[in-house]
């Protein structure tokens, strides 16, 4: 059992205040019947809840496919620069966060849930949770390079990455490739292209683990998962660790 007022919170449809301010007014409906009071206790998943007109359904757990812009960065808060949380509108934001992070100036797939044990079994290292990068890159990326990536690269840590996987899509004087791995050190794809002379000019996660970047995205747009989707993401988090 949860307080009207809390449930209609945490579901998006305004802050505590607010959330009295609609009762008051009328707004809210439980069961069919006008609800004025923000301490009803709600039953989540018997009791039908509306706010003007439409229901409310409560979920414990919300998942989110973002499409991060360049410029923002992967945080909660910050005093400096956007957030992705500040493109996030109508869902539970204080409760979200990202699962994992990108690089202020890398856009694409990112996922923003408040489901605290499935962001652990995707981050996790045992579990070897594949990424997928498209990569620009300036000079021309070869077999050679292919081979070294699969072999893991020397990028100065203490021991070298994860095997990785390099598509070659175009090579020239500027490439572009897709890259798989299944790490997530610091400025990993950078450095792994530094460490066979090439630059990352630009860079975009276009798929992590089951999931994949919604090309009917635009760069700061988002969407709720489908429930294939969150499965999809279930079944990682059920797998036993490598």
């Amino acid at each position: 059992m949860i307080r009207l007022d809390k449930y209609l919170a945490d579901m998006g449809v305004g802050t505590r205040s607010q959330v009295k301010q609609y009762l008051k007014k009328g707004f809210v409906t439980v069961n069919g019947q006008p609800e004025k009071r923000p301490e009803r206790k709600i039953e989540e998943h018997a009791d039908t809840v509306c706010f003007r007109g439409e229901p409310v359904h409560y979920a414990e757990y919300e998942y989110f496919l973002f499409y991060k812009p360049q410029g923002c960065v992967t945080a909660t808060r910050d005093k400096v620069h956007k957030t992705v949380l500040d493109y996030v509108k109508g869902a539970s934001v204080k409760e979200l966060f990202p699962v994992g992070r990108l690089d202020i100036d890398t856009e694409g797939l990112l996922l923003l849930t408040n489901d605290g044990p499935l962001c652990h079994a995707l981050l996790a290292p045992g579990r070897h949770v594949e990424k997928t990068y498209f990569v620009r890159a300036e000079g021309a990326v070869a077999e050679a390079d292919i081979l070294r990536f699969a072999e893991g690269v020397d990028i100065g840590d203490e021991k070298r990455t994860a095997p990785a996987r390099l598509r070659i899509l175009s090579s020239g004087k500027c490439s572009e490739v897709l890259l798989t791995i299944t790490e997530g050190r610091f400025h990993q794809v950078k450095r792994m292209f530094e460490a066979v002379d090439k630059k990352v000019v630009y860079l975009k996660r276009v798929s992590m683990g089951p999931l994949h970047l919604d090309e009917t995205l635009k760069p700061g747009e988002y969407r709720a998962l489908t429930e294939a989707e969150v499965q999809a993401l279930k079944n990682v988090e059920r797998t036993d660790t490598c």
